[in-house]
């Protein structure tokens, strides 16, 4: 029997998006023409999922830039992976803010192990996007920042979240990062698919730290409230 490691690698090593996004929008899949963030991210859930422990699904929005979009790993930059997971990306050293806020959650969880026995975090776009600034530059875009590519990535969006559950996460509850338009969207797929009894909302780690850092303490709590309450049942 395949582990919940090897059933994440094998779907992240297929992530592919057959479809025709809006001009200007391009698709960041961290696992394609990317050796170093195959093999972090491989290494990675080979250190803390070799098991076959059911978890708490949380789901976050889509991959960023500097964060998901370079580690493979949700919510986990370079840094981050190698001061708190002990695995190194050489090639660079990426900052990524929500990643700040969550691994202050994990730690006061009580660290890395405990808390990637009990959950796992991915995205109902495990895929990430960029738009192309008027400089030429790039920026992130989320998954529901377009309506047309949110209608084009709704038959995605399912599949994904449905293969979440099938690598081996429960389904009495889940949690949400983000309060707003992402909750909107999976409570709206939820409610048509029937994935999880119950889904419960918090505040994204970006919003927490671009507007209520002087709140962090509180939101650590809140978020640390809700895990326990969903790994307790």
């Amino acid at each position: 029997m395949s582990t919940f490691a090897e059933r994440v690698t094998e779907f992240n090593e297929k992530l592919e998006l057959d479809q025709e996004l809006p001009a200007g929008i391009e698709v960041m899949n961290p696992f394609s023409g990317k050796p170093q963030a195959v093999e972090a991210s491989s290494a990675f859930y080979r250190k803390f999922y070799s098991d076959n422990r059911k978890r708490i699904l949380i789901l976050g929005i889509n991959p960023g830039r500097f964060g998901g979009g370079v580690t493979g790993i949700p919510f986990t930059d370079t840094k981050r992976l190698r001061e708190k997971c002990g695995i190194e990306i050489e090639w660079t050293e990426t900052h990524e803010p929500s990643s700040v806020f969550v691994y202050e959650v994990i730690e006061a969880y009580g660290g890395v192990e405990r808390f990637y026995s009990d959950f796992y975090i991915n995205s109902p776009s495990p895929l990430g996007f960029v738009k192309k600034t008027a400089r030429g530059g790039e920026k992130n875009f989320n998954y529901y920042d377009s309506p047309e590519l949110l209608d084009a990535l709704y038959p995605f969006l399912i599949r994904s979240i449905r293969y979440h559950i099938s690598v081996g996460t429960r389904t009495d509850r889940a949690c949400c990062m983000g309060t707003g338009k992402n909750y909107k969207i999976i409570s709206k797929l939820n409610k048509e698919h029937g994935f999880f009894e119950r889904l419960i909302p918090l505040e994204h780690p970006r919003y927490i730290i671009q507007y209520k850092s002087r709140s962090l303490k509180s939101y650590i709590k809140k978020y640390l409230d809700a895990l326990s309450e969903c790994v307790q049942k």
